[in-house]
């Protein structure tokens, strides 16, 4: 599996190469993490609803083909992209968002972070303040899209929306809770974690958490 680090990279440019890499990769191709900081920016998903965006401010808005409805990216905060194959790794993507989620629940305990999830709000939470987003598309069993952790950033552009589509949905980082943990920690936290839990999975039939 090979792990791509990108600089600051506008959402639209990664979006595009996502595509591209998707189109070009076939089953013998190498599953690739790639883990990423966008500059400011809302991103809708494919059956987002307008009514979500109360005010963008300054702040550009990209219609994606992910799942899910709006949220933002910024500095601070650690996207990660799941570029994979999904029938090389005999997954299913109910299993693969299971060790998404497992896995994000690992980091953060490993910080000691308290975290949780919520039935029918996919992410993840702390203290019911949503900490991390997950969003994905398939086509054809490949995976583009991903993960964003709340990481050391500015969370004042998430009062600009209902974020994922709730009214009032409070944010909140991992700085809030751990000031000492910089995003690039973050990266590679989450990957070893989650190379760890798919390793783990491998022999089993299905995911669980």
């Amino acid at each position: 599996m090979r792990v791509r680090h990108f600089p600051l990279t506008d959402y639209q440019s990664i979006f595009d190469k996502m595509l591209s890499h998707t189109e070009e990769t076939t089953q013998s191709s190498e599953n690739e993490i790639w883990c990423v900081e966008h500059p400011p920016v809302f991103t809708q998903g494919r059956h987002g609803k307008k009514e979500h965006l109360l005010n963008a401010k300054d702040i550009p808005v990209v219609q994606s083909d992910r799942g899910g409805q709006i949220t933002y990216h910024g500095p601070g905060q650690a996207v990660i992209y799941f570029m994979f194959d999904l029938k090389s790794l005999n997954l299913g993507i109910k299993d693969l968002v299971c060790l998404i989620e497992k896995s994000t629940l690992a980091l953060l305990n490993h910080y000691q972070i308290d975290s949780h999830l919520i039935d029918g709000a996919p992410g993840i939470y702390v203290q019911n303040k949503k900490i991390a987003s997950l969003g994905l598309r398939v086509k054809k069993f490949k995976t583009y899209h991903g993960l964003a952790i709340n990481t050391n950033m500015d969370l004042t552009p998430f009062s600009y929306i209902n974020p994922c589509g709730y009214k009032d949905m409070e944010m909140t980082q991992i700085c809030d809770f751990n000031p000492n943990i910089s995003l690039q920690q973050v990266f590679q936290d989450y990957i070893n974690i989650f190379k760890s839990q798919l390793e783990k999975s491998s022999d089993q039939l299905s995911c669980s958490l």
